[in-house]
């Protein structure tokens, strides 16, 4: 008898009774059986193996579809490990999972891998694509499942299946010689997966526990096409080209070193970049009606257990003992904030009050997942707490957005993601309170016609979050500002107001940044620019370059002017030829070159060259100094 599934046009298609989603794709037309990967039946993915239901409502998944990427992706996955159990029959199996942009596996091995085992690899993974495997979907009982994965030596597996439900059918996926244990779905043969690539290695913790046996994790990642995956490489090697910790130390910004772990030291051209950003920061909370406060790092504990910090975040936090008192480094700046709002008692017309705090703060990160700038153990937000009434969190959330594009304008970050972070399983407060905290949220965004999707319980312990993703020159998405409501901690902390019928209120709280860590934004932004930085950012501005030793002293007055203005300029007074001080001040991506010879020093002018342009011509040095300060008082890109 035969059956009939409704497709994603509306039509409707007879196939025989037992036909699979292959045999739908085949009698679609061959483009379609080359592309299918999988098949959604009633909005479930499953393998184009399983037969279909009569009625059903069902749809291809190919490389187009995001499901179909990372379905295809898992299957590399698979493929890897077989490879290497083909390679390296004494290696252990862990985990192979789907991650942006690619895929991992873990492997228990000794020695670690070589980039001359991932070459091997590679071929042997290809020859097994060539092999065109099926890849076949079995179920098992628990028991059983735990057996096998022992029987073949593969202690890790065997305990990721002891550890699932009771009476709960498991299943695994066996191509040719190996044996996975998966949910699924999968590609159905080996011959699909064509365009891959392994990437790297690292080392990896068995279930990211330390006391745990260490890995050695494979990074590869594939894609539906050739082209795709060609284009993909083409932007990672961008990428490294622009990675700040290569940059970072090409240009002298800072270094890191083992006698303080994940904490940079910057040198002096990045501290001015560091206070630059701190100055456009300061001047734009001046505006904007911000006071500024500087807040002590080590705290009492019992502050941190008033704030609910030492209950939900004490694993992250430093601790010391002082005069037989417990004392915490500051992993956050809010409560301090609190205590300097309650030596007063404001009344309702006194509010809202924006705290604005660059005060250092530490937290605790593992060495596994610190990394450059963009995740380290010590930093500076730029921090806000706007201390308000009920009535006034929509203006001033309102306000915070507006602040918030401004900002990112300046640094040509035009495009903006919004997400809404909503409770998770260890916080404070009622879920009356919650609920509060995130409709007000979601209002707000709606009120302000922003787009966003929400990101289940990824909120604060104290409080729900907006966070605003930017996309940086490769279209990379990063997570910069947040906005949070916090009801929780002005209560801890008995935080009043006198309302207007003369009774006291309890204020809310929003905590906001913008940049987030200073030290992270400083990490994106380097690979935003490649490091040529704007002039009102660049370390150096100006490098002045006489080609002969009688434009000297020409070039010496050049320098002290431009320092009377405040210009950052560097004089290069080597016995180097002209190109090979060009070259040197390029490489450093200063802005701008004033090449000086007998005839500039005559005639009082600058030969401008710029960094990206190239020669500018002979100007006069009034009119280059006027033209370079108000570009950098416009604060151009």
């Amino acid at each position: 008898m035969p059956i009939h599934v409704h497709l994603p046009d509306h039509s409707l298609r007879e196939l025989p009774e037992g036909a699979t989603g292959l045999d739908l794709a085949r009698s679609i037309g061959p483009r379609l059986l080359e592309a299918a990967l999988a098949i959604r039946v009633n909005g479930a993915l499953q393998d184009l193996s399983l037969p279909l239901v009569d009625g059903a409502q069902v749809a291809i998944v190919t490389g187009k579809d995001p499901e179909g990427l990372d379905i295809l992706r898992h299957s590399t996955a698979h493929l890897l490990a077989q490879a290497v159990k083909r390679l390296f029959p004494k290696g252990k199996v862990g985990i192979g999972p789907v991650i942006e942009d690619g895929f991992y596996y873990d492997f228990q091995v000794d020695p670690f891998f070589t980039p001359e085992d991932l070459v091997a690899i590679e071929v042997e993974m290809r020859g097994l694509v060539e092999a065109d495997l099926p890849l076949c979907r079995e179920e098992l009982i628990k028991p059983c499942t735990v057996q096998r994965f022992k029987a073949l030596g593969e202690p890790l597996k065997a305990e990721l299946a002891a550890e699932l439900p009771e009476g709960e059918t498991i299943t695994g996926y066996r191509q040719g010689d190996f044996f996975d244990l998966c949910r699924g779905p999968h590609v159905p043969s080996t011959g699909k997966l064509k365009a891959f690539k392994l990437l790297h290695t690292a080392a990896a913790y068995w279930k990211g526990d330390e006391k745990n046996v260490q890995l050695c994790r494979i990074y590869g990642t594939a894609f539906a096409t050739q082209k795709e995956l060609d284009e993909h490489l083409a932007r990672l090697e961008e990428a490294r080209a622009r990675d700040h910790r290569k940059l970072g130390k090409e240009l002298g910004l800072f270094s890191f070193h083992p006698e303080a772990p994940a904490s940079p030291f910057f040198h002096a051209k990045g501290a001015v970049i560091y206070n630059e950003l701190l100055a456009y920061l300061r001047s734009l909370y001046r505006r904007r009606g911000y006071q500024e406060v500087i807040t002590p790092q080590a705290l009492d504990v019992a502050m941190w257990k008033t704030s609910g910090h030492y209950e939900k975040y004490k694993d992250n936090m430093y601790f010391t003992e002082v005069d037989e008192r417990e004392y915490a480094l500051k992993p956050m700046n809010c409560p301090t904030h609190c205590l300097i709002y309650n030596t007063a008692r404001p009344s309702y017309r006194e509010l809202p009050i924006r705290y604005a705090d660059f005060g250092r703060i530490h937290r605790y990160e593992r060495s596994g997942v610190t990394q450059g700038l963009t995740r380290v153990r010590t930093f500076c937000q730029d921090d806000g707490h706007i201390v308000c009434t009920p009535e006034q969190m929509k203006p001033e959330m309102a306000a915070f957005f507006a602040f918030l594009r401004e900002v990112y304008a300046t640094f040509g970050f035009t495009e903006v993601r919004v997400a809404l972070s909503t409770r998770p399983e260890q916080r404070l407060g009622s879920d009356t309170v919650w609920d509060d905290a995130e409709n007000a949220l979601a209002e707000a965004l709606q009120e302000a016609g922003m787009a966003y999707h929400i990101n289940p319980g990824e909120g604060a312990f104290y409080g729900p979050k907006i966070e605003f993703q930017v996309l940086d020159a490769l279209r990379r998405p990063w997570q910069l500002g947040t906005l949070q409501v916090d009801y929780s901690m002005p209560a801890r902390f008995g935080m009043k107001y006198v309302k207007a019928d003369g009774t006291e209120g309890t204020p809310v709280m929003l905590h906001r940044a913008i940049l987030g860590s200073l030290e992270r934004f400083m990490g994106i932004l380097i690979e935003h620019c490649a490091g040529a930085f704007p002039v009102w950012l660049a370390p150096v501005q100006v490098a002045v370059l006489p080609i002969t030793d009688r434009a000297n002293a020409y070039a010496q007055a050049i320098r002290e002017r431009a320092l009377d203005l405040d210009i950052r300029v560097e004089l290069d007074l080597r016995n180097e030829k002209v190109n090979a001080k060009i070259r040197d001040a390029q490489l450093q991506q200063i802005p701008y070159m004033l090449v000086l010879g007998d005839r500039e020093a005559t005639d009082g002018t600058v030969s401008v060259r710029h960094r990206r342009d190239g020669n500018l011509g002979a100007q006069p040095l009034e009119t280059f100094l006027e033209t370079l300060l108000t570009e950098m008082r416009e604060r151009r890109r």
